[in-house]
């Protein structure tokens, strides 16, 4: 029972470490010239949770904008897409739910035997 749990508490920081990537790649939608980070999860020793973060080195959007002089100068926007980002934010939700509430229902299975012994 002691692994199941160390499995979850993993697997809720995996997810928390996922919120975070996301949560940056969606603060920095508009920064110029920013590349997305991608959470990938993967099953660790003894069924851990691990966190593999990696940068996804596509090209932005390119937009031309004058500067002060008057000149046409071209910059690359951000490579972060909303409409991947948001669906990873509910994905890393429901993941955290769901091991806080295996780890609800354990400690509510321990109590319970603790009560009948007691």
């Amino acid at each position: 029972m002691i692994s199941s749990i160390s499995s979850s508490l993993s697997s809720l920081d995996a997810f928390g470490a996922k919120m975070d990537v996301t949560a940056n790649n969606v603060a920095n939608v508009e920064s110029e010239g920013f590349k997305k980070s991608r959470a990938d999860l993967a099953e660790g020793p003894n069924g851990a949770v691990e966190v593999e973060i990696s940068r996804v080195d596509s090209p932005g959007s390119l937009v031309y904008e004058e500067d002060s002089d008057g000149q046409m100068v071209e910059k690359e926007l951000s490579n972060v897409d909303l409409t991947e980002e948001i669906p990873q934010t509910i994905i890393a939700q429901r993941g955290y739910e769901a091991n806080l509430k295996l780890i609800a229902t354990r400690d509510d299975m321990l109590g319970s035997v603790l009560d009948i012994l007691g």
